[in-house]
């Protein structure tokens, strides 16, 4: 190892595991309690609900790895002046390692909600915390140790979609190849009718599960039934719900998000994001995403996710002013304003068989999983937005030609120009303007094994064996959920705001980002007019906390 690459890994252990002088534990004091182990006692168990932070006062703690099979491996040390928490302990998630301790033990222990409120009121101590918690937690997911165990071909479509969930989620996993491993096949054999089996980190086994049923199983899902009254209700976590929470939160509202997969949305699933200020060589998806999460929570917002949003009641907006929103396992949270950030999903083109190859060679988005598939083969990709453009240009670093389709004449009135400049110099990429995707070839048990394009100016058809396509093509309002509430949307569904709101309660002038229901916002995607981009989607959510203050200040006042 180079001397760089060594000072670089020492760094980084000791900013993931630093040491806190007597000044530090005195400042951290007033936030916990000091508590006693014997040697030999477990302060926290993988997979169940974690105490908060534990800092060494005396004696030492063995942390480990430890998965649904068995498999143990040892992370590390800690003694006095440590501590022992990683990013989940923020709002108390369910632990992804084992404490012991390998002595006599004392520590102070410091519950999520005094963590968030010593990371506030210390702000120098605070950031290191932070980024050793963040650090932790990236570490676990590299070292794919902990975490479920996911039993099955590699390869599957299964495997793949869960692998995806749980990457969008930042949870360690890792897979054991059913078809290398004897063990791993002698556990499928006892299953008869399973073609993936999950093992959770309290050894329970799921058969082909959902992505719901992996994270009961992990203890992913919040149960409580939060019968309290929120001051905002963020539905989605993409960049405008994650931006509104963080302002929020910061300013003392009460906020819980909701989101029915994962936080990030659609920007969470891009590989590099270069014109977001602030970010000169550019920020994945995914990471400033992942930022974004931690950051509310640090503030104080709640996190239920996944969870769907079924339904949302307004009867009550113009006169208690309270407003509530219905969960698919029953649940009701009551608000007094809620804030649409549901985003919109990539449009389904009219394909013959398209359904029976997604996830078997038809994708919606372009993560690392997705690009290890194309490798050194040809590919095709579908749309001419930004998306599109980000997603081409990550691809065509694995894949050996990668064909762009469009409509359209060019690229020029749907793309930023930086990613038009970078298509346009990759050596492996190639724009088929005026075309449009035709047909789909193959079995879906064997996955997708061709496509056809079409120039719809000169009629000329192209057969390709690309075994991946990629479909980024328009995109439609995540607006169900408000059918019956009142909520006055455009012809296409999204959520009109401001001037142009109108319907439910005509008499009154809405705000700038506020529906025509009142106390209820839209930001993001998800709204009439919005630009579509990142940047404008965090700008939405928190400009919408100024107006919710206003809203809140005025219901106040009529009180």
């Amino acid at each position: 190892m180079a001397t760089e690459d060594r000072v670089e890994v020492e760094t980084r252990r000791h900013q993931m595991f630093p040491v806190l002088d007597a000044a530090d534990i005195a400042r951290i004091t007033r936030f916990g309690s000091v508590r006693h182990y014997a040697a030999d006692t477990c302060l926290f168990t993988a997979g169940e609900p974690g105490p908060g932070m534990f800092v060494v006062l005396k004696g030492v703690v063995a942390i480990t790895q430890r998965d649904g099979l068995g498999n143990i491996t040892p992370i590390a040390e800690q003694g006095p002046g440590q501590f022992l928490a990683e990013v989940g302990q923020l709002s108390g998630r369910v632990a992804l390692v084992d404490g012991h301790a390998m002595n006599e033990v004392e520590t102070l222990l410091v519950p999520p909600d005094q963590l968030r409120a010593l990371i506030i009121a210390e702000a120098d101590l605070g950031e290191r915390l932070v980024r050793a918690l963040i650090l932790r937690r990236v570490a676990l997911i590299e070292a794919g140790a902990s975490g479920p165990v996911l039993i099955g071909p590699p390869d599957s479509a299964d495997v793949r979609r869960l692998q995806n969930f749980l990457s969008r989620n930042g949870h360690p996993y890792h897979v054991v190849d059913a078809t290398q491993d004897a063990d791993a096949a002698a556990m499928l054999e006892q299953y008869a009718e399973a073609q993936l089996l999950v093992v959770c980190p309290n050894c329970s086994v799921l058969i082909n599960p959902s992505e719901d049923a992996l994270a009961r199983c992990l203890g992913m899902i919040d149960s409580d039934e939060h019968t309290e009254l929120f001051d905002v209700v963020v539905v989605g976590a993409g960049p405008a719900g994650l931006a509104t929470a963080v302002y929020a939160a910061s300013e003392g509202l009460r906020v819980i998000v909701l989101d029915c997969r994962s936080y990030g949305g659609q920007a969470g699933a891009s590989a590099r994001i270069e014109n977001y200020l602030g970010f000169p060589t550019g920020i994945s998806g995914g990471a400033l995403a992942g930022r974004a999460y931690v950051q509310a929570q640090k503030f104080g917002a709640e996190m239920l996710i996944p969870a769907k949003v079924v339904s949302m009641d307004c009867s009550q907006a113009n006169s208690s002013g309270e407003l509530s929103v219905t969960l698919a396992d029953g649940r009701k949270l009551r608000s007094r304003t809620v804030v649409i950030a549901s985003g919109a999903r990539y449009r389904r083109p009219s394909v013959p068989r398209l359904a029976d190859f997604e996830g078997r060679g038809i994708w919606f988005w372009a993560s690392a999983l997705e690009a290890k598939l194309c490798s050194q083969q040809e590919i095709g990709l579908v749309g001419g937005g930004n998306s599109a453009g980000q997603a081409a240009v990550f691809l065509s670093q694995h894949a050996a030609k990668v064909n762009i389709l469009v409509r359209a004449p060019s690229l020029a009135a749907s793309m930023s120009r930086y990613l038009i400049d970078r298509i346009e110099a990759a050596p492996n990429i190639e724009l088929h303007p005026y075309t449009e995707l035709q047909g789909l070839h193959g079995e879906p048990e064997r996955g997708l094994e061709g496509a056809t394009w079409r120039n719809h100016r000169s009629g000329a058809e192209y057969h390709c064996a690309a075994r991946n396509i990629f479909l980024f093509v328009g995109a439609e309002p995540e607006t169900t959920w408000l059918e019956g509430c009142g909520v006055a949307v455009d012809a296409h569904g999204f959520v009109l705001t401001g001037s142009a709101a109108s319907g439910g309660f005509p008499a009154r002038q809405s705000a700038a980002l506020e529906s025509s229901v009142p106390g209820v916002f839209a930001v993001g995607d998800v709204r009439s007019g919005s630009v579509k981009r990142v940047g404008g989607a965090i700008g939405e959510g928190a400009a919408a906390v100024a107006l919710i203050h206003q809203h809140l200040a005025g219901r106040t006042s009529v009180a």
